[in-house]
């Protein structure tokens, strides 16, 4: 027991004297569909992921996660490398195998975009935002913007279930509802009435800072794709009542 607290001790005091450093991963793509054709798939990865700075173990969980939602993983993932390369090779196949023949017709122009960097730190947490663009013709394409907060201590990821007590969901909720409300009648009166209210709720989708919490919705999931995304964000005052 006595060795096991020496190396815990021994494992934060390397970390306190070698400060967090991500690591950058970048690849970018245009590949033309055919060499008469200027249909083309565009593709980007800037990605960031956890390199030094704290236990390996602590790390290797972050890094974990990050490529599971960033890749919309199923199975286990492998390095980053591995696992961007694994994923533009998909994603190369199926680009060239809805598009070609003379029997397609319409835009055949993909975009897919795909940026992920550490954000705010906030007391033992570590926030990290997802960005992604997918377009796959039609009218517009879609962004979407996914966040994970982790325990710089664990590398686990923080739940509302983590940080709320139970029964939080329905008065954080109204809460919510109240800010999105008074934000975008101040911003936009006519697409503040197209928002779906019941929809504003906790969705997992958060990040934390000094400010308090944010929650983040995407395209149509609290309205028409007019709204484009919705963030609500509740002071650490407002959500005390509520808090673990």
């Amino acid at each position: 027991m006595k060795k096991a607290l020496v190396i815990a001790s021994a494992l934060l005091l390397l970390s306190a004297c070698h400060p967090f450093r991500a690591a950058l991963y970048e690849d970018d793509l245009a590949l033309p569909l055919a060499e008469d054709q200027a249909d083309t798939l565009f593709f980007s990865v800037s990605l960031e992921y956890a390199k030094k700075g704290l236990p390996q173990e602590v790390l290797d969980q972050m890094n974990g996660t990050i490529l599971t939602q960033a890749f919309d993983l199923e199975d286990a993932p492998g390095t980053v490398e591995e696992t961007a390369v694994r994923y533009r090779e998909n994603l190369i196949d199926e680009y060239l195998s809805e598009n070609s023949g003379p029997e397609k017709e319409g835009i055949r122009t993909w975009e897919d975009h795909l940026e992920g960097s550490f954000t705010e730190d906030y007391r033992h947490w570590k926030n990290y935002l997802l960005s992604y663009y997918s377009f796959r013709g039609g009218a517009h394409g879609i962004q979407t913007l996914s966040q994970i907060v982790f325990d710089k201590n664990t590398g686990e990821t923080l739940s509302e279930a983590d940080l709320f007590v139970e029964g939080y969901a329905q008065p954080v909720a109204e809460l919510m509802r109240a800010a999105v409300s008074s934000a975008m009648q101040a911003d936009d009166p006519e697409l503040a009435e197209l928002v779906e209210p019941e929809a504003i709720a906790p969705n997992g989708n958060f990040s934390v800072g000094k400010d308090g919490v944010e929650w983040i919705f995407q395209p149509y999931e609290a309205g028409p794709y007019a709204l484009g995304i919705i963030s609500a964000t509740l002071t650490w005052q407002q959500l005390q009542p509520y808090l673990k």
